[in-house]
């Protein structure tokens, strides 16, 4: 995919999970996941960002007036509680997943 700045984005889908790297160092192993997580949570921050700008300037000045500043607050307080509502939900169904496959294999 091509990015704003005409180079391309990548997604924690796009990096190669530690998984998938078999009998690979441990060490190298344990860096890919700190720098996959590190990109998460830049890109969340960045959609975070983007979503809250849009929803809640109307028109940027010197300072954020009172309107502005909790609409900011409740915005991202609804993207953080979003994202962990869907993180959770993905966690059980992935869980409920496993468990499903292990009583196929008894």
């Amino acid at each position: 995919r091509e990015g704003p700045g005409g180079g391309t984005t990548g997604s924690a889908m796009d990096a190669p999970s530690a998984a998938g790297l078999g009998g690979a160092d441990p060490q190298l192993q344990r860096f890919i996941e700190v720098e996959t997580q590190k990109q998460r949570f830049q890109q969340l921050v960045h959609q975070m960002t983007e979503l809250c700008w849009e929803k809640c300037m109307d028109k940027p000045g010197p300072k954020l007036d009172s309107r502005a500043e909790t609409c900011f607050v409740n915005c991202v307080e609804r993207f953080i509680d979003t994202s962990q509502f869907i993180l959770n939900r993905l966690e059980q169904t992935q869980k409920s997943k496993s468990a499903f496959s292990e009583s196929l294999s008894d």
